[in-house]
């Protein structure tokens, strides 16, 4: 006896109505954004990236930021969360072979590439998120008060391409090594990168083959000035994502698509395109401009006068000499004689033909009653500007007031500091040392000066003093404190102190 068994008919393939695909991906997208932004790794690095934003934008710049540089100052924090995005990414991909549901997706309507687009589109939402962060921190920099200049979007665009960058790369990798710990090991060994061998290329071209390229000067630059190649820099981050991106749909069944070839060509182009256009150097223009700057800044310089102040500033700093104009008010109401009225030129200088990893000492100027200001403000920079005013007032020009080293340091230190709310914390925010006894350095924009031990005692004494009963006997005896070699010891006799006991040689 025989019997016949009859094979069950294979499952035909399913079909789907056109746009049902389309449909399914949007709705895996928003099942794998909601899992992906609510992982513990990239809770905790969002609210550590959030609150150190919030921390430090609250006395970044000292509350005078220049937008030109508040800008590249939003590119490290998203690091942080590029790099959970990333770990979250490749969790998220290999979601189905670690519980061995994969031959089970394979049934459905929503290609195997289908679903390495839905993880994608999660990781681009990551990176609208961060967007939001880096304009929000951007937006509080520029609503300050003292705010000036101008921000690049290719900076700003840094940030949130470098998660998009990251967590691609975390799909992609999933789809290469399907072993859990790969991206972590990964993520160790960027680290390792970035702290051993990035110094390497700290002056090459090839520094910025990495996501964020920070330059931190002490000098912050007209915006025309900065010279760095932000929007190739960014189509270059964008351009590589992109090319993570369509290689993990080819790797994951897409490569007959039509669609995902010429996107691949294309972002493999735009890639190409960014890394030649940001290894080319600061243009020439920009050189030139530099130069220009430093060495004849009056050419473009917009002037405006204040009372017996002429104030002459780039044209981004032009909303910022009332600042200027409130701390040389103050030390005139100080002065006495001639000095209350006497004209000043204050001139804002740079020196930009370094570019932004400048650290170069201007010189003082020559010409009588013209003061330097720079590029920055806020902080120790309100005193020391306050110091410049003053020895110009007392000596009559820049140059002379760096050569001071007899008793009218006395006097134009308590010029420059009697005005201020707190003058002894400004005293040690003005020298090198950060003291307020002995003798120090007196830091300037231009060439330093010296106070001795004994001009520190004497100074002391007078702002120990009542504001009025102060300035009164500066006031009466101003002729001799302000004479040319004039001694610590005698100003003290004029101003009825005791005789300081310090030191009062300069070096």
């Amino acid at each position: 006896m025989t019997t016949a068994t009859a094979l069950a008919p294979a499952p035909a393939p399913a079909t789907s109505p056109p746009g049902a695909s389309r449909a399914a991906v949007l709705a895996l997208a928003r099942f794998e954004t909601r899992r992906l932004l609510t992982r513990v790794p990239v809770l905790v690095a969002f609210a550590v990236y959030v609150g150190w934003t919030v921390w430090r934008t609250r006395v970044s710049f000292d509350g005078f930021p220049a937008l030109q540089d508040a800008d590249r100052a939003t590119q490290d924090g998203p690091l942080l969360v590029g790099l959970a995005v990333l770990l979250g990414a490749n969790h998220a991909v290999l979601r189905s072979r670690r519980h061995d549901t994969e031959r089970h997706l394979d049934v459905l309507v929503l290609p195997r590439w289908g679903r390495t687009v839905a993880h994608l589109l999660s990781v681009a939402a990551a990176a609208l998120m961060t967007a939001v962060c880096v304009g929000g921190q951007f937006a509080w920099e520029a609503l300050k008060p003292g705010a000036v200049g101008h921000g690049s979007p290719a900076e700003l665009l840094v940030g949130p391409l470098s998660v998009l960058l990251l967590g691609a790369f975390g799909v992609l990798l999933a789809r290469l090594v399907t072993a859990p710990f790969a991206a972590p090991l990964l993520i160790v060994l960027m680290l390792f990168l970035a702290t051993f061998l990035t110094g390497f290329a700290a002056d090459g071209w090839s520094r910025w083959l990495m996501p964020s390229v920070g330059t931190y000067s002490v000098v912050t630059l007209p915006s025309g000035l900065i010279g760095r190649p932000a929007a190739w820099h960014a189509l270059y981050l964008g351009g590589l994502a992109l090319t993570l991106m369509t290689a993990a749909v080819l790797l994951s069944g897409g490569a007959r698509l039509r669609t995902a070839q010429a996107a691949v060509a294309g972002a493999v182009a735009l890639t190409l395109v960014g890394v030649v256009g940001q290894s080319r150097g600061v243009p020439e223009s920009v050189t030139e401009a530099r130069v220009r700057a430093s060495v004849t800044p009056e050419k473009l310089h917009t002037c405006v006068e204040r009372d017996a102040t002429t104030y002459c500033a780039f044209d981004e700093w032009e909303p910022r000499t009332g600042d200027w104009a409130r701390v040389v008010d103050d030390v005139r109401a100080l002065a006495a004689g001639d000095a209350r009225n006497r004209p000043l030129a204050v001139r804002q200088r740079v020196e930009a033909r370094y570019g932004l990893d400048a650290d170069a000492t201007l010189s003082p100027l020559t010409r009588p009653g013209e003061v330097t200001v720079g590029t920055a403000w806020g902080g120790n920079r309100m005193p020391e500007f306050a110091v410049a005013v003053a020895g110009v007032l007392v000596t009559g020009s820049e140059a002379t007031a760096g050569e001071v080293c007899d008793g009218r340091m006395v006097t134009v230190m308590w010029l420059a500091l009697a005005g201020r709310p707190d003058p002894l914390a400004d005293l040690r925010r003005v020298r090198l040392d950060d003291s307020d006894t002995g003798s120090a350095l007196v830091i300037s924009q231009t060439e330093p000066s010296q106070m001795t031990s004994a001009q520190t005692e004497l100074l002391r004494e007078l702002l120990d003093l009542p504001r009025e009963k102060a300035s009164a006997k500066v006031k009466a005896g101003w002729p001799e404190l302000t004479a040319p070699k004039v001694t610590t010891d005698r100003v003290a006799q004029v101003l009825g102190l005791e005789k300081p006991e310090g030191e009062n040689e300069c070096l």
